[in-house]
């Protein structure tokens, strides 16, 4: 099972994939995969991007590079994301109820991140939920093949709860 928020950059999808994680896990559910938090550093560095490992005890993993003064964005540390899927795989391995994994962009677009993760726990029965930026859109859905279900805000907790409890 694989459902997807549409993050459209108007809110804070961020911030809403960690407080459902945050949540889920208060209830005891079993989570792998990541979720970002985005500081603003000012003006030395546009931003600063961690991912926080699920299941591992608030695990952070910086993956972003800063281009100094005069920047006006990011540099994804391929590298960096890499370890932060790599930690990702071994908490999927150890049994989890739920991948929550904060987006489907551009690295998984492009075949990486965390795209093939998503992949293996789809096939070993581990539902997935993510968000997608509508100029992913394109390559999500040739990526989901039509088995991704779209989901509003206000129903993806109720979504992972039946999703995690659904027989594999």
């Amino acid at each position: 099972m694989l459902a997807y928020l549409i993050h459209d950059d108007a809110g804070d999808a961020n911030a809403a994939i960690a407080a459902l994680a945050r949540s889920l896990a208060a209830q005891g559910m079993r989570l792998a995969g990541a979720v970002q938090h985005t500081l603003d550093r000012g003006p030395d560095c546009a931003c600063d991007i961690t991912l926080e490992i699920l299941g591992m005890d608030g695990a952070l993993v910086a993956i972003s590079q800063s281009l100094g003064a005069g920047s006006t964005g990011c540099r994804l540390d391929s590298d960096a994301l890499e370890r932060a899927v790599g930690l990702a795989e071994s908490v999927l391995a150890g049994g989890a109820d739920l991948l929550i994994v904060n987006k489907f962009g551009k690295a998984e677009a492009g075949g990486r991140g965390f795209r093939a993760l998503i992949a293996r726990a789809l096939a070993d029965g581990v539902p997935v939920l993510t968000a997608v930026a509508p100029a992913q859109m394109a390559a999500f859905r040739g990526f989901a093949d039509g088995l991704a279900t779209p989901l509003a805000p206000a129903g993806a907790e109720a979504w992972c709860r039946a999703a995690a409890r659904a027989p594999a």
